[in-house]
């Protein structure tokens, strides 16, 4: 492992199978998994002041998805934590983002699972993240853009297979908004791209989709269903259709890089008021105290 000798780098720095190494020279095998086949998972923590904001979360969740698709970890719980750390203090990173990605590794290609599978590929980087933007989506709201969801069965594993995802995401952002609801072919709303969806009912209830393989197990989701339990906040967990939320009260989506982002538009209809809701910003300050709580 290299050592940093206290001088600040000239550029971001990668972390790749043990080296840190220049952001620009980083790289895998050519016949790495990951890269031929998406046979790799990953992780992105959220950083504030230097801290990675849920680790523990993340890293179960990191070990499940592992789990279901029969990879090993690339190294021990607590060694993959300082490993993470010392990425975000090499980057000089006080307010980010960390990438982490974890491979099965390189070998000869082959579809199956390999009986004497190689090292795994692990892969880390970080970066600031532009905390201006972020400030003024939770004051303006964002609009969303719905679409089929075209998803692989397994959308619960934390996969690099981000393909239909990325295609949701470009159809967003061309018709100008931030993000893109996928819908089921029952009518029901999935997630969104790189988020879960939220909406607040006409009862004022918060209403998420439940877990199961058609989503995600969102980390920032699950810490915010703990806020809002213990401000005693009634949520439901349960499908809801897209006509249920171009009536709702309020919607919002969460993910790492931001807790209750205002959703103010839905396929260009405004979606109560138009304007971020009191119950959204309610939740935005309730999952940002008990981060704070859980730093200290």
């Amino acid at each position: 492992m290299d050592h940093w000798n206290g001088r600040r780098p000239a550029g971001r720095i990668a972390y790749v199978n043990g080296r840190y190494v220049p952001h620009g020279e980083a790289g895998v095998h050519v016949e790495d998994r990951g890269l031929q086949l998406g046979d790799a998972v990953y992780e992105v923590c959220r950083i504030e002041n230097g801290h990675m904001l849920d680790l523990e979360e993340h890293l179960d969740r990191l070990e499940r998805s592992l789990r279901e698709i029969e990879m090993a970890m690339p190294m021990r719980r607590e060694a993959l934590k300082l490993v993470m750390a010392e990425t975000v203090r090499r980057n000089h990173v006080r307010d980010g983002l960390l990438y982490l990605q974890v491979t099965r590794g390189a070998l000869k290609r082959d579809h199956p699972i390999p009986e004497h599978p190689p090292k795994p590929t692990l892969i880390m980087t970080a970066r600031a993240m532009d905390e201006a933007a972020l400030v003024r989506r939770h004051i303006d709201g964002v609009a969303v853009l719905t679409c089929p969801d075209r998803r692989w069965g397994r959308c619960d594993i934390k996969t690099t297979q981000l393909l239909a995802n990325l295609l949701a995401k470009t159809a967003a952002r061309r018709a100008g908004a931030l993000e893109a609801w996928m819908i089921d072919d029952d009518g029901f709303v999935t997630e969104g791209a790189s988020t879960n969806a939220w909406i607040v009912d006409g009862e004022g209830r918060v209403v998420t989709r439940d877990l199961s393989h058609a989503i995600l197990p969102g980390v920032t989701r699950r810490v915010i269903l703990e806020a809002a339990a213990a401000a005693q906040i009634p949520v439901v967990e349960r499908r809801f259709t897209l006509a249920e939320a171009l009536a709702a009260r309020e919607a919002f989506l969460s993910s790492a890089t931001g807790a209750a982002i205002p959703v103010v538009s839905i396929d260009g209809k405004k979606i109560g008021t138009g304007s971020p809701g009191p119950l959204t910003r309610r939740i935005a300050e309730l999952y940002a105290k008990r981060s704070r709580e859980r730093l200290a």
